[in-house]
């Protein structure tokens, strides 16, 4: 399949981009509401939270595996239309779920059709890409999420204070049909007839991009601990303001997107994943070592730059070893590395949180940075040059 438009910033893209940022914006308001909603207004006890927030990740992961050989089997817009409207109606769901089963279940379906969602809009992102932009146009379109990550929960908060959880609901709802109707926007030519690919291991898991998904899977762990885990280590080391650690993180990813995309695109994929690699796992020893106020929020700027570089570098590892028909799996593979990982980074920070401190936690995290970059240097660059495609 040729690039369907050879400028990067065309108005598939920009759609693209619109449509993907919306989707993240509704979900991400839910949370920080979420646990307020289940302790304040329904009574829930606070041990069951995790239980409530963990169903949407395992939803998610049920999905993943099966999204990629959708999205390779069938016409890839009508998929992305189809699963982004049952994610935004699922909204709808929250007005009825009074309890910590039946909001498990909305989580988990929304996580499910989430989890289809985004392997869609990043396959079809991929295709209106220009092949010789495709570190470039990853890194503007990861950038959306990171914008809606940073931007939501401020919005979320103010609006639950002021009008209560039914307002995140509707907020919500209305912002993913918007962002249904920039999926409608996008010009995608239908798809080539073409063979219906097997049944296979390969639909499911692009097996030449495993040393990849090791890697990315390693460095997602530190991830999952700062995700969850950075406002609690905050207080415990008195800084003032730690939720501010996310915005200076969103700051950090910003700024290296608008560059590190380009020097992939320019032949420097492996010098960029090595530096990413290296400069995280200086970060999160540091930022567990030097417990000062200053630290904390330097240390965030520094691993949001280190987390923004690698993943375009990262996607482009997985896109580029597969077939134009293999797309959808190679997307699958790559979001589902990054979730396992962050998954275990969560379940990991709080056992042993439990038993030393979250400081040795992110130590544990800097020692994971120091195997996935030993696993690139040692497998993946060899991996790579092997297998790459040449558009």
């Amino acid at each position: 399949m040729k690039d369907i438009n050879r400028a990067l910033w065309n108005r598939n893209f920009i759609q693209c981009c619109i449509s993907y940022f919306l989707m993240n914006f509704a979900f991400y308001m839910l949370m920080p509401t979420i646990p307020v909603y289940l302790v304040e207004e329904l009574g829930i006890d606070t041990s069951k939270v995790g239980l409530v927030l963990s169903s949407y990740t395992i939803g998610l992961l049920c999905v993943r595996p099966f999204s990629g050989y959708l999205v390779d089997c069938v016409s890839r817009k009508p998929l992305y239309l189809f699963a982004f409207t049952l994610f935004a109606f699922m909204f709808t769901g929250y007005f009825f779920a009074v309890t910590v089963l039946t909001i498990m279940l909305v989580r988990f379906l929304q996580g499910g059709f989430m989890g289809l969602t985004s392997v869609s809009g990043n396959t079809i992102a991929i295709d209106v890409i220009p092949s010789k932009r495709r570190g470039e146009g990853m890194g503007f379109y990861g950038l959306t999420i990171n914008l809606a990550m940073s931007l939501a929960p401020l919005v979320a908060v103010a609006l639950y204070a002021r009008n209560g959880f039914t307002s995140i609901i509707w907020a919500g709802l209305i912002i993913a049909l918007v962002g249904v109707l920039s999926v409608c926007l996008i010009r995608y030519p239908k798809r080539e007839k073409l063979p219906k690919p097997s049944f296979s291991l390969d639909r499911f898991i692009l097996i030449q991009a495993l040393p990849s998904a090791l890697s990315y899977m390693l460095v997602a762990i530190p991830y999952g601990m700062i995700i969850s885990f950075a406002v609690l280590y905050g207080k415990e080391i008195n800084v003032s303001n730690p939720g501010y650690f996310f915005i200076c993180m969103a700051v950090g990813v910003g700024t290296a997107r608008l560059i590190s995309g380009r020097l992939v695109d320019h032949g420097k994929i492996h010098t960029v994943s090595v530096c990413s690699l290296i400069s995280l796992t200086l970060s999160f020893a540091v930022f567990a070592l030097f417990r000062t106020e200053s630290v904390f929020f330097i240390s965030a700027l520094a691993i949001g730059i280190g987390f923004g570089v690698s993943v375009p570098a990262f996607q482009c590892l997985f896109v580029n070893v597969a077939s134009h028909s293999q797309r959808g799996t190679a997307t699958s593979t790559y979001l589902t590395s990054f979730d396992l990982g962050m998954g275990a980074g969560m379940l990991s920070a709080g056992f042993i949180a439990s038993k030393f401190d979250l400081a040795t936690a992110y130590l544990v995290g800097a020692g994971c940075c120091v195997l996935s970059l030993w696993v690139y240097l040692h497998w993946v660059r060899f991996s790579y040059e092997k297998n790459k495609k040449m558009d």
